[in-house]
């Protein structure tokens, strides 16, 4: 498996820039390469073991705070310390190039973090980035959980832009399923999940720094 071949396909990518541009989300089963998904899979498992995850809060900076009524994951960032996340980073990497080449978004990088849910939690509905506010641009989700059922739960639910109401797409988090949509533009929740969920969220970012600050920090 090498790096430039475990995600990205020339035609997936050129369904993903069009749905992209057309409704503002892309999701397809079966985009990821699942000898991948079992190597990021297997690596989340055994942080869980070691209790390496940290809990997820909601908000950044002084308005950070640790709500599980409303957000129950545990997450840990990628930092490329190990064969699967240079892969999957590889693979984002080259989905930039292309995202910028296609609609010149100016996108300069990638983060991303584990996600791990246990069974009963869920994250209600949410924006990944404030309009104006933020220099998330486009959100990724890719899944790792390998037999999911559908009486599983954990659906991601993916709402229109312009309806906040209306669900234009629920995304089961079975392995080798791949999500992005506009981080500003798309609300989109977490339903509760009844087993252990494992997935990778990740954005695409614009250089809003200043004066050596990264902004959004981590």
């Amino acid at each position: 498996m090498s790096a430039d071949t475990a995600l990205l396909d020339q035609h997936a990518l050129a369904r993903l820039v069009d749905h992209l541009v057309e409704y503002g989300w892309f999701v397809e089963e079966d985009f990821l390469d699942l000898r991948l998904c079992q190597a990021l899979q297997a690596e989340i498992a055994v942080l869980a073991r070691k209790q390496a995850l940290s809990t997820a809060g909601i908000g950044r900076g002084r308005r950070h705070s640790l709500r599980r009524d409303i957000r129950g994951d545990r997450i840990y960032w990628l930092d490329h310390g190990s064969q699967a996340q240079r892969h999957y980073l590889a693979a984002m990497e080259a989905l930039q190039h292309q995202l910028n080449a296609e609609l010149y978004l100016g996108l300069f990088e990638f983060e991303a973090h584990y996600a791990h849910y246990p069974p009963g939690t869920f994250y209600k509905t949410h924006l990944d980035s404030f309009e104006g506010r933020s220099n998330r641009v486009i959100s990724t989700v890719a899944y790792l959980n390998f037999h999911w059922q559908p009486l599983d739960g954990g659906e991601m639910v993916l709402f229109d832009p312009d309806a906040p109401a209306s669900e234009v797409a629920r995304v089961p988090p079975k392995a080798g399923t791949f999500a992005c949509f506009l981080a500003e533009k798309v609300p989109h929740e977490v339903l509760p999940t009844r087993q252990h969920r494992a997935s990778i969220a990740g954005w695409f970012r614009r250089n809003a720094s200043l004066g050596g600050l990264v902004d959004p920090p981590h």
